[in-house]
């Protein structure tokens, strides 16, 4: 029995690896059209992160609005 060469067997690999990606991608793609993201906006976490950060920076600071920009 002759074994295959190294050339073919990295060529399958490769097409192997290609295949389980795209695989793997249209699966996302159909996830994220099924289940879109709900742009939930600002919540506590964020608003106690900016205002953490803002009073580090700035000691003092009091942070009064918050708009997200798209």
């Amino acid at each position: 029995m002759e074994q295959p060469s190294l050339l073919m067997v990295c060529i399958a690999s490769f097409v192997a690896v290609f295949i389980v990606l795209a695989f793997l991608a249209a699966t996302m793609r159909v996830l994220m059209r099924v289940f879109p993201d709900k742009g939930a906006g600002v919540d506590a976490a964020t608003l106690a992160a900016i205002t953490s950060a803002a009073s580090t920076a700035y000691p003092g600071t009091t942070v009064t609005d918050i708009q997200e920009t798209k």
